[in-house]
């Protein structure tokens, strides 16, 4: 199933694309640009999320502690 789905997919980027671009090609080009394409893309974010991977859970651990902070701070409040 994804691969039918990466084809799907790669089809519709290929397209839009080529359009954008103002790329004239056959059918088939086309395919097999938004299917490159979408494999690179995938490889690019995969390789950006697990370089930045531990430093938005670093930065995400502190937002949820200070939500945290912010929510205790207004329960005492209350008191």
């Amino acid at each position: 199933m994804p691969i039918l789905l990466l084809v799907i997919v790669g089809a519709a980027a290929g397209f839009i694309a080529t359009r954008l671009l103002d790329l004239r090609s056959s059918v088939p080009v086309t395919i097999a640009i938004g299917i490159a394409g979408a494999l690179f893309g995938t490889l690019i974010l995969r390789l950006i999320g697990a370089l930045f991977g531990m430093a938005a859970g670093f930065v995400g651990a502190i937002l949820g502690a200070m939500a945290l902070i912010w929510i205790w701070k207004k329960l005492l409040d209350r008191c």
